[in-house]
């Protein structure tokens, strides 16, 4: 059985056939879309409407301007500001976009405000053809209170909820309990509590965070279940009446709520469950008349599901089912906006293989999933199966938005195979910038726990993400990527100098010292000595210890190929400034270059709490003077889209706050300082 995917996009991935997509032909009432979102969200779009001929409109925010997805569409419209309050969040900005450019269809994207009732009523006001559900359809399925309600009346099993009002809570509860926003999703406005001390702070940040994101403060409580799993059944229905399942994705792989990896089929299910489900799903959507893209969400535990939400979008993790299905679930939305009855191979849909996809985010595992920004000066995925991204050599990631940088999907005929193809995927991929969740990616498709497919949403709860997250090669290895690095930067020290002679600088008549480089590497100082010897040969101390049998075969700044023995081993190398960037066999690893005479640092303030990323200063809870415990919140950050809570790292007396409310810091700034009891 062949891979689903058959040809190439130009932004960097496999796609569901280019045949299969000419066979849905272009609706009239539909030749210019806009796509009211951004990223490689909009990228997908833009592709799909290219094989169908219809031509496309992106949207930008001032910090998107040099972004790769606005130069993929046939036209571009500058909404302005930086965060999305000020640019895609805005209704009014973006049907002015579509009047000026002559756009007479909007698609949402599955962000910002594709689960917005408002935004798609405002869109079918203006006479434009609205690409997803009826603004009816989504308001009732958009707060998860009503839909729980309307799951309740249908006789589909839920969990017990508790509304939160402002100064109200209920009385009573049986911890844990999950906090939850009851608009959006994405992990946003969630909290657990396990202490009922903790529920007025959960609560709050919940609150205020969901407000940011959505719109909409309101929250709930829920049980919290000790090992479900995250199962969700994708819909699609039209104007004609026909409400189908095109089965299930599982998506119990979380961090912060939120799904990091997705996979069709479940594992866990058995045909009679999948079919329950499915059926629960098709109820639902029947019951509000349901149009177009749609997921309904379960918990799954000991052979029993819970509704959960249903989402009102085309999901992120769609490309699973697109690989599972050969369906292209973009061209089946427009054909349905446009007022076509879904095709039979949509109504009577066929399964086949296995696909996983893995959400890659800039965000730092070890340092409890911050996320980060910065310059990419290399991202590529030599020999993928799909990927889903805007990004490219050079492009900046802003700390403004969601830290996803791309889905990067497989598809096997088992699953087995399937995972096996992404973590190799990952694993070579060319990730040179900010720090990424690449290494826990690879670890979690390749731990036997996984292969099992003995799974559930605390997966990570009981695997120390910390160690799943260092650098995938061992150290022996590393120490190998940093001879090579070594010689990589001396080739390219020769190469910028001019020079052509055939031995390499380091080469004597007569024994001399060696030419010696420190790195740093994550778990170590790599200390490298090196002298040039006749006949390819090189004599190499790596923390003072001989490499036994060194020798090079190619020797460029690029690529040097190292022997080790009788061991060959080809390094691929990019240096920007002090950082080296090795792509080796083993994986990837990162070096930090020292310099020979380190400069004098000037010594910290004991008791500095710094930001650990870029972001705006949401709320300074405490004031100068004020006794504060170990743990205490002192700072609320919001950063790519969450908030996070800063805490006092021992106990004393706050003797200085650098910052107020609505602040933008940088990473690194100084926030509050608190002296120490003694």
């Amino acid at each position: 059985m062949s891979s689903p995917w058959s040809c190439r996009l130009i932004l960097g991935m496999n796609c569901p056939n280019r045949d299969r997509a000419t066979r849905y032909p272009p609706a009239p009432v539909i030749r210019k879309l806009l796509v009211a979102n951004r990223g490689e969200i909009a990228r997908r779009i833009f592709f799909t409407c290219e094989t169908m001929g219809i031509r496309t409109v992106a949207v930008f925010s001032d910090a998107d301007r040099q972004m790769p997805f606005v130069a993929a569409a046939e036209e571009a419209f500058a909404l302005g500001g930086e965060t999305p309050a000020e640019s895609y969040l805005r209704i009014d900005s973006l049907l002015e976009a579509a009047r000026i450019t002559g756009a007479d269809a909007v698609h949402p994207g599955y962000g910002f405000l594709a689960e917005n009732a408002d935004f798609a009523r405002a869109v079918i006001d203006a006479g434009l053809t609205w690409v997803g559900p009826s603004p009816d359809a989504i308001e009732t399925m958009g707060s998860k209170l009503r839909s729980k309600r309307l799951a309740d009346e249908l006789g589909i099993p839920t969990l017990t909820t508790h509304e939160v009002t402002a100064g109200q809570t209920p009385e009573k509860l049986q911890y844990p309990q999950l906090v939850k926003a009851s608009a959006g999703g994405g992990g946003k406005g969630m909290r657990i509590v396990n202490d009922p001390g903790d529920l007025d702070e959960a609560l709050e940040s919940a609150r205020r965070e969901a407000a940011s994101a959505f719109g909409d403060d309101t929250i709930f409580l829920e049980p919290y279940l000790e090992a479900p799993r995250h199962i969700e059944i994708q819909v699609f229905g039209d104007s004609h009446g026909h409400q189908v399942a095109l089965f299930e994705r599982e998506c119990s792989i979380q961090r912060r709520h939120q799904k990091i990896i997705e996979e069709a089929p479940s594992p866990v299910l058995t045909e009679e469950t999948r079919e329950a489900m499915s059926r629960a799903a098709v109820k639902i959507a029947e019951a509000i008349s349901y149009t177009g893209a749609g997921t309904v969400e379960f918990l799954y535990q000991d052979g029993d599901f819970y509704f959960l939400e249903m989402n009102t979008r085309l999901q992120v993790e769609h490309p699973v089912t697109e690989a599972i299905t050969s369906l292209d679930l973009v061209s089946l939305q427009l054909r349905v906006a446009a007022g076509e009855a879904l095709p039979g191979e949509a109504l009577q849909p066929v399964r086949l293989g296995h696909a996983i996809e893995a959400r890659l985010y800039a965000e730092d595992p070890r340092q409890g999933f911050l996320p980060v920004s910065g310059r990419f000066d290399a991202f590529g995925f030599p020999g993928f199966e799909r990927v889903d991204t805007d990004l490219e050599d050079g492009v900046v990631v802003s700390p403004f938005y969601d830290p996803m940088l791309a889905k990067v999907v497989s598809w096997g005929e088992t699953r087995e195979e399937a995972a096996a193809k992404l973590a190799f995927t990952l694993e070579r991929a060319r990730l040179h910038g900010p720090v990424t969740n690449r290494e826990l990616l690879v670890r979690i498709l390749r731990h036997p726990e996984f292969l099992s497919g003995q799974i559930d949403t605390h997966f990570l709860e009981r695997h120390d993400s910390v160690a799943l997250s260092g650098p995938l090669p061992p150290l022996e290895e590393a120490r190998l990527a940093a001879v090579a690095a070594a010689l990589g930067a001396q080739a390219e020290r020769r190469q910028e100098a001019g020079v052509q002679a055939a031995a390499p600088s380091g080469w004597r008549n007569s024994p001399s010292q060696l030419q010696e480089t420190t790195f740093r590497e994550d778990r170590a100082e790599l200390s490298v000595g090196y002298r040039f010897e006749p006949r390819g040969r090189i004599s190499v101390e790596v923390d003072g210890v001989t490499l036994e049998g060194a020798g090079v075969v190619s020797l460029a700044p690029d690529r040097v190929g190292l022997l080790h023995g009788a061991h060959l081993r080809w390094f691929y190398l990019h240096r920007v400034g002090n950082t080296h960037h090795v792509d080796g066999p083993s994986g990837y690893v990162r070096l930090e270059e020292l310099p020979r005479f380190p400069p004098t640092e000037r010594p910290e303030e004991a008791g500095m709490l710094h930001a650990p990323m870029p972001g705006r200063v949401v709320k300074v809870v405490v004031d100068v003077g004020d006794s504060v415990e170990t743990g205490q919140a002192l700072v609320v950050l919001e950063a790519m889209k969450m908030e996070h809570t800063l805490r006092s790292p021992h106990r004393g007396k706050v003797t200085s706050v650098e910052v107020d409310a609505g602040d933008q810091v940088e990473t690194g700034q100084t926030l509050v300082v608190v002296e120490a009891s003694v």
